[in-house]
């Protein structure tokens, strides 16, 4: 057997006196052992569940807070994968190890709205045991944007003692294997929690030019890069594009973009309605109609 851990610490305001809103934090809790579970599940199994009990491959501990802090611990304790390689041994580098790390940062943020690129971080890890042959099976892009579409309402739970009770005024995140611990770049607070539970829509679409980078045949959600925005932008079919020619552009367009992202005719061009944080961030696309480039 072996073992990952993940810390979640609250701090500010009442938590600086050891104490916190029961209700709010058994929530948080809940959330943040769901969002490990989906993201642990995706990455050892290359699927995605929508029920955290249905994790296979691992059992997920929890240590009692930390004395004198509001910090938990959540233990991922697995074995041998069949029969290839172990899970989160020490140190940092292992490779699987490693590969769980990156890609709960790549979930948690992008549901926060930090955006990861994927094809340097992630995409490379994943390369590299493929040619490793590390793992039989490994996650791409389209089933971890599975998994951030799944938890994030895992997330926004996780701000519930910040943003309800008002008894933490942030939280942070670190991943451990042994005694070494690091801290992730984001930052659960307020700014956050207004990301992930706010959305408008423009009123008025505009249309753009993209490379499918995910898209999900059950949900019509996807991710397509553009260009003017320099990363992949969640999107979702509205329902009178949902067509067979329209989806046929996009499947083309994903799988020409996993072939070559230089592909001239991995482009797509489409019609979309804008949707944006309360700040003005932009966080999707509500496409209308899709056509050839």
């Amino acid at each position: 057997m072996s073992e990952i851990y993940f810390h979640l610490a609250y701090s500010g305001r009442i938590t600086d006196a050891h104490a916190i809103d029961f209700y709010d934090v058994s929530q948080a809790l809940i959330g943040f052992q769901r969002s490990l579970a989906l993201t642990v599940h995706a990455v050892i199994n290359d699927e995605v569940i929508t029920q955290a009990p249905s994790l296979r491959g691992a059992e997920i501990y929890a240590y009692p807070p930390a004395e004198g802090s509001w910090k938990t611990t959540a233990i991922v304790v697995a074995g041998v994968f069949g029969g290839i390689y172990q899970l989160g041994t020490a140190p940092r580098d292992t490779p699987l190890g490693n590969l769980i790390s990156s890609a709960y940062d790549y979930v948690i943020s992008e549901c926060l709205g930090f955006h990861v690129d994927y094809s340097t971080t992630l995409g490379q890890q994943i390369d590299q045991m493929k040619r490793n042959g590390t793992l039989k099976k490994l996650p791409g892009q389209s089933r971890l944007d599975g998994v951030i579409e799944k938890s994030e309402k895992a997330v926004q739970d996780m701000h519930r003692p910040i943003v309800k009770s008002k008894t933490a005024e942030l939280a942070k995140i670190s991943v451990g294997f042994g005694a070494a611990e690091q801290p992730y770049d984001f930052t659960l607070d307020t700014n956050t929690y207004e990301y992930i539970s706010y959305r408008e829509m423009d009123d008025t679409s505009n249309t753009y030019l993209g490379r499918v980078s995910s898209y999900n045949i059950n949900t019509y959600k996807g991710r397509i890069f553009v260009e003017g925005y320099q990363r992949a932008v969640p999107f979702e079919l509205a329902e009178q594009s949902r067509g067979q020619r329209a989806i046929a552009l996009i499947t083309r367009s994903l799988a020409r973009n996993a072939e070559s992202r230089r592909a001239d005719d991995a482009e797509i061009r489409f019609s979309a309605l804008l949707v944006h944080s309360r700040s003005g961030q932009v966080k999707s696309f509500y496409i209308l109609s899709v056509d050839a480039k």
